[in-house]
Formats: structure tokens, C-alpha cells, sequence
């Protein structure tokens, strides 16, 4: 030890040696070299010339003339200890009798300036900039003729880069009111025939230091929240807070004011109805409990044990909770882990809720042009007005949401792979209707025109379906150039003709036309023979083959 010893040390040596102990004895009671004690000994020779110096207090007997030889003596008694030796300490004497206790004197050094104090201010300003101390060294002999050794700068610099000792305030909470969360790494366990470190989850109640201990491959969002199920599981209910690290789990991007969380966990928070409180970046001590926690297990539980299951393992830490982590005394409580949780704490957490919480992955998608987006090889549409925009998505294996920032847009179940699942309300009016409903739809705006182009469009559905929809709306077009009547008329002529062809109509409305602007005050006739019609003996043809190939 230092031969320099405090100031109750150097008492109690003084008053053993006055109850007439040898260097020796003090030596093994009190653990104090022989040659440390020579030099609190005022009666040893090298000793005597600084005691003639010293200022002795009143009651001594020295300011009386009495030497210490002198002086009288306590009674032999036999071998104390330790404790005993302490206690006379304590009381001042032996047997309880008050002994006077001889000051000694304190050889104080001078303090020694350093010869770089002069300089301290250009010391300080390039030390500020970050320059070693070799570069500031070197600035000094060449700016200011500094004499001096580079030692010299080195020890400067050594002090002015000494820290304060960091002052910490002890945070109390009340039962239930906080919870604490870290990851650790686990013993060498074996996997895929090598072994590996997992990882161990740790929660621990912040009153009573009552905890729980999982281990784990990965930190992933999934494992991470299923961790804190199985603690509030095993404590039976959920504390009103948890204060977490910044790991990606549960915090996005760290941030002194505003800390960008992870939607899965704040939703998780929301259904277990418990706050989330990320520490600051670079402040692990903000979580004390769980981080000397952590260290508590490693230590106690883990260290120099191997285990050929990650489920070994865990069972191996729930023992070890059980029979050793819960029932010891904390040495900062002074009570037991378990009876605080039992009688104090678990009373104060907050139930737990009815249902686990449904686990989502969330994503980005773009809606294509058909008004939908891909979700795991699957389509769901959205509102046709988001066509383009990038949006949120949350999905599961039972449902996806689609979000356009925090308000819900769509929300669909899930279907397999290569399939469409469609909201008709997503699409615009004019496209969200069915093919039966569009076919209603034109036959009404044909009775619009006139009874023949009604006829005429029944006729042409009869014999084309869904690709004489087409040939229908060429036809409705048209009266952007003729009027309906001849509109009308022209399908009235065209089913006599035999034809459902939309060209068959745009024709004749245009040689009414043209004939109309050629003699306006000519009657609409009927016409027998035209470039467009065919002749008569083609239609009996056709219509004795149709009877010859009856059965």
C-alpha cells in the first residue's frame, strides 16, 4: 500500500503504540508495512527532531514537561483483535479509559508549478482545436522559445484532459410504473453442428428488479415484440411504461428532441396499452437497472456454461430466475426480488389484454395505373385518385392495410399469389360498373334515339355479345354529326337490310345527307337499290341453305 496513509489510519497507529503494541502486531492486525509505521512512530530517532517541531494539543502531557518515556502506561492485557483494536479506537483508549491521542504533525510538499503554466491559455486554445500534444509542443519552441522539454507539455496536457467525474441522480419509480428493456449476449450455444453466441432478451421491473430472460438468434421486430409478450406473460401484467435502447427494433431514427419510433412497436404499445420511452443516443445509464441487469446475468448465470440448445439455455435461465435471480436480497432495495414483486408490484400492473397482438410487416408500394398495388405477389386496389403516388402498407398473412400517412385508405383480406382482389368503389364511375349493367346501360341511351336503333342494338348483342358494345357506341357517336331521327332511321334501314354493322349506319346517314343538302324538300324514301345493299338474291341463297342444312 502507499506510504502515504489518511489521516485515521495514521491516529489509530498512534494510539496502538501507546497501548505499548509492537510494529509488528500492528503490522498483522491492521495491514500496515512496519517501515509505514516507523514514520507515524514520534518516538522513533529519525522522528524525533519534526515531534520537538510539532504543535502538540493541551492534554498530551508534553506542554507539562512529561517525555514519553514518562508516561504512564496501560495495564497488559491480552491479544486483541481486530475488532478489539478498532474499538479502542473508537472509545479513545483501553478498557474504555480516555487516553490523549498525540496530533502528528503533516509534511506538506510545495506545490510545484508546472513551467508550461505560463503558456496556459495558448495550451488551452490549440488543445481546444484538437492539436496533440507533440504539434503543440513544437508550436511553442518555434512561436513563443519555449526551453522546456516535450515531457513537459505531455504532463500539461495529461491534466487539462482530465474529465469530472460524472454526477448521476438515481431515478425512483413506483410499482408498476416502469419497465426496462436490453439485449445481452448469451452463452456459446450449439447450432448447424458449430456453436455460436445467441442473444438474450432482458426485461426488468424497475421497483422490484424482478426480471425475465429469453435467449434468441435475432433481433428482428417479430422476435423483439414476441419477447415482451412473453414477459408480460410471466409477470402477469403490463407495466405502465418501458424505456428501450435505440436498436431498430423498436426505434427508427434516433433523435435528442423527437425519436422517429417504429410503427409496429407503437402499434404493439397500443394494444398493450404501455408507453414507449427511448433513451438518448450515447446515454445507456438512463436504463441502469436492466443494463447492470444484463451484466448481473452474464456473470451469474451464463459465464463459462455452453449448451446445445437455445432451448437449453432457456431453461436454464428460468431455473436460475427461479432459484437464484428472484429470491436474492438487491443490494440496493435491502429486500427480496420476489417478496417486492409479489406484495408490491404485481398488484400495480395493468391487465393484460384479451387477445396477442396480430403481428404486420410494413413496406412502401407504388399504385400502378390499374389502380392497384403488389403485396406478396398478390393485387389490392386502392382509390383511383392515389394512381402514382407511393403509400404505406401493412400487411399480415390475414389482411393488408393500405395507409396514405396516417389515415386508412383500403383495408382488404388476403389472398394467394397472381390473384386481383378488387373494391368497386376504389374505381371511377364510368369503370366500375358490371358487363351487364354497362349493356343496360347503352340499350337505355339507344332508347334515347329511337325505338329501330334499340331494335338495331338488341340485335347486334344478340349476334355479337360483348364485342358489338363497340359497334354500339360508334353508333351513339354519331350524334355528334346527324340528328337522331336520321340516327333512327338509318338503324330501321340497316335491320331491314340484314346487317348489324356500325358502318352500314354511318353510311346511310351520310347519303341522307348528302341527298338532304341536294333537294331538302324531298321526302325520305325507301330505297331498293344501293352500293351498300346487297342484292336479294343473295339473302334467298343464304336462307335456303339454312333450310337445307335442318335436320
Amino acid at each position: 500500500m502507499s506510504n502515504t496513509l489518511k489521516m485515521e489510519n495514521q491516529i489509530l497507529i498512534q494510539q496502538l503504540l501507546k497501548l505499548g503494541w509492537s510494529y509488528r502486531r500492528i503490522e498483522k492486525e491492521t495491514g500496515i508495512r512496519r517501515e509505514t509505521i516507523s514514520k507515524c512512530d514520534p518516538n522513533h530517532p529519525r522522528n524525533q527532531q519534526r515531534a520537538k517541531a510539532a504543535n502538540v494539543p493541551t492534554g498530551s502531557g508534553i506542554e507539562n514537561g512529561t517525555k514519553p518515556e514518562n508516561r504512564p502506561k496501560c495495564p497488559p492485557t491480552p491479544e486483541p483483535d481486530h475488532n478489539s483494536a478498532l474499538a479502542n479506537h473508537a472509545t479513545g483508549g483501553c478498557d474504555g479509559a480516555h487516553t490523549p491521542i498525540i496530533a502528528v504533525p503533516l509534511i506538506q510538499k510545495p506545490t510545484r508549478i508546472s513551467n508550461a503554466a505560463p503558456f496556459d491559455l495558448t495550451i488551452r486554445q490549440k488543445f481546444t482545436l484538437g492539436l496533440s500534444a507533440q504539434r503543440i509542443y513544437q508550436d511553442l519552441v518555434s512561436d513563443h522559445d519555449f526551453k522546456y522539454g516535450y515531457d513537459c507539455i505531455k504532463r500539461y496536457i495529461r491534466k487539462l484532459s482530465q474529465k469530472e467525474p460524472k454526477v448521476f441522480a438515481r431515478i425512483h419509480t413506483l410499482p408498476g410504473e416502469e419497465a426496462q428493456v436490453d439485449f445481452g449476449r448469451g452463452a456459446p450455444t450449439l447450432k448447424n453442428g458449430r456453436y455460436a453466441c445467441p442473444w438474450f432478451f432482458k426485461m426488468v421491473l424497475s421497483y422490484s428488479r424482478h426480471s425475465y430472460e429469453e435467449c434468441v438468434w435475432t433481433q428482428d421486430v417479430e422476435t423483439f415484440l414476441r419477447c415482451h409478450e412473453h414477459a408480460f406473460s410471466d409477470f402477469g401484467g403490463v407495466p405502465a411504461l418501458i424505456r428501450i435502447d435505440n436498436l431498430k427494433s423498436g426505434v427508427l431514427k434516433a433523435h435528442l428532441f423527437e425519436p422517429e419510433l417504429n410503427p409496429v412497436y407503437t402499434a404493439f404499445a397500443k394494444h398493450y396499452d404501455f408507453a414507449i420511452l427511448p433513451c438518448l443516443p450515447g446515454k445507456p445509464e438512463h436504463k441502469g437497472k436492466t443494463e447492470s441487469g444484463v451484466g448481473y446475468t452474464k456473470d451469474n448465470a451464463l459465464k463459462g456454461l455452453k449448451f446445445a440448445s437455445l432451448e437449453a439455455q432457456n431453461v436454464h435461465l428460468r431455473a436460475w430466475n427461479k432459484r437464484w435471480a428472484r429470491t436474492r436480497i438487491h443490494g440496493t432495495t435491502k429486500k427480496q426480488v420476489w417478496a417486492m414483486f409479489v406484495q408490491e408490484e404485481k398488484p400495480a400492473l395493468k391487465p393484460l389484454p384479451e387477445q396477442l397482438f396480430q403481428f404486420f410487416q410494413i413496406g412502401r408500394r407504388n399504385v400502378h395505373e390499374d389502380g392497384h398495388i403488389e403485396v406478396n405477389k398478390a393485387y389490392y386496389s386502392v382509390p383511383h385518385q392515389f394512381i402514382g403516388q407511393d403509400l404505406s402498407v401493412q400487411f399480415n398473412s390475414k389482411w393488408v392495410k393500405v395507409l396514405s400517412g396516417e389515415i386508412l385508405i383500403a383495408f382488404h383480406t388476403t389472398i394467394a399469389p397472381g390473384r386481383f382482389q378488387t373494391n368497386k368503389s376504389h374505381l371511377p364511375e364510368s369503370k366500375c360498373i358490371s358487363t351487364e349493367e354497362y349493356k343496360t346501360k347503352l340499350l337505355q341511351r339507344c332508347e334515347k334515339i329511337g325505338c329501330e336503333c334499340r331494335r338495331w342494338a338488341m340485335q347486334v348483342i344478340k349476334e355479337r355479345n360483348q364485342l358489338g358494345f363497340r359497334a354500339i357506341q360508334g353508333v351513339l357517336q354519331l350524334q355528334k354529326q346527324h340528328s337522331i331521327e336520321k340516327i333512327n332511321w338509318a338503324c330501321g334501314q340497316t335491320l331491314k337490310l340484314g346487317s348489324v354493322r356500325y358502318h352500314t349506319v354511318k353510311a346511310l346517314c351520310a347519303d341522307q345527307e348528302q341527298e338532304n343538302k341536294n333537294d331538302p324538300g324531298v321526302q325520305l324514301e325507301l330505297l331498293q337499290d344501293h352500293r351498300i345493299i346487297r342484292p336479294i338474291e343473295e339473302y334467298q341463297l343464304y336462307l335456303a341453305s339454312l333450310q337445307t342444312d335442318q335436320p
